[in-house]
This record gives C-alpha cells, structure tokens and sequence, in this order.
C-alpha cells in the first residue's frame, strides 16, 4: 500500500498506472488486481491507507480536532497527488454505486464523530465556544478542509493550514487570546 501511495503522491489519479505501482512491486498488473478488483478499489484502498497514516501522526501530539486537522493540511501540501485522488474519488462517491462511496460515507460519519467527541472535549474545558454544537463545528472544520484542498489545487498558493487555523481560532470562546 506505501508503494500506491508514494505512485499517488507523485503522479496524482490522472497520472498513476497499475503498470507502475505493479512494476515497484516487482509483480505483473494481473497479480496487483489479484488484490483488489479494480482501479477504484485500489483507489479507496490508498486513500484509507493515508487516512490511517494521518490519524497516527496526529494521535498523540495534537491537542484539538483542529491542531490535527491542520497538520494534517500542513502534509497534503506536500502530497498534492493524493489530495487529487481524494478531491476526484470524493466528488465521485456520491453516487451510491461507485465504489468509493461506502468508504466516504463511512469515513465522514467517523471523522465527524471524532472530531465532535474533540470539540465536546474542548467546550468542556473552555478552549473551544460553547454555542455551537459540537457536532456542526465538526462538520464545519472538515467542509473547511475539504472546501481548501480543491482552492490550494486550483491556487497553490493558499496555505491550507494557515487557513485551518484561523478557522480554528474563531471555533475559540469570544475574548479568548
């Protein structure tokens, strides 16, 4: 799966081939379709993958949904063919019969979770405004993130995780520093 990601992260959707991903392998494309089968699958797969790689980063050394989703920013800016992956298979899962959409489905109610259990965190212990529910300042911050990777695609010089933590900031009690 690191192999598909770093083909990803270099070349993008458009760009990558089973060919190449199979040849890193040391394998035929038949032998990596043994594996998943389709293109699609494999793209769910590494994008799953990173999910995974991202929540471990951020785990422990993060204080808020907020802090993790912008380092999170901070390393899709240096993987902007993954984030093409993301923002193409994204756009396409809404469609209930394409084959990402379960796992969009399924990672945003997570992530939604997640990050609310976070902000319920924070509004308990008063870094994060206590009038809003924690629910929609979860689904706020990661329309937030998703709405940035496609204007940093189109404008790469918006700074993601800049703007993530201004987000951040007004998600912060009035008056706070």
């Amino acid at each position: 799966m690191r192999t598909a990601l770093e083909v990803f992260a270099e070349h993008g959707e458009r760009g990558s081939s089973l060919k190449e991903i199979a040849d890193r392998l040391g394998m035929s494309q038949a032998g990596l379709l043994h594996y998943f089968r389709s293109r699609e699958e494999l793209f769910v797969a590494v994008l799953a993958e990173r999910d995974a790689i991202d929540a471990e980063q951020t785990r422990d050394s993060v204080t808020s949904p907020g802090e993790a989703v912008a380092r999170t920013a901070e390393h899709n800016m240096k993987t902007p063919g993954l984030v093409d992956l993301f923002i193409t298979l994204s756009a396409a899962s809404i469609d209930p019969a394409h084959p990402a959409h379960e796992f969009f489905t399924g990672r945003y109610a997570d992530l939604e979770a997640t990050v609310a259990d976070g902000m319920r965190r924070g509004q308990a212990d008063g870094r994060i405004r206590r009038d809003v529910e924690p629910a929609e300042l979860a689904r706020l911050l990661l329309a937030v993130s998703d709405g940035l990777q496609v204007q940093w695609r189109l404008n790469p010089g918006i700074d993601m995780a800049r703007a993530i933590a201004s987000f951040n900031r007004l998600c912060a009690p009035p008056g706070a520093a």
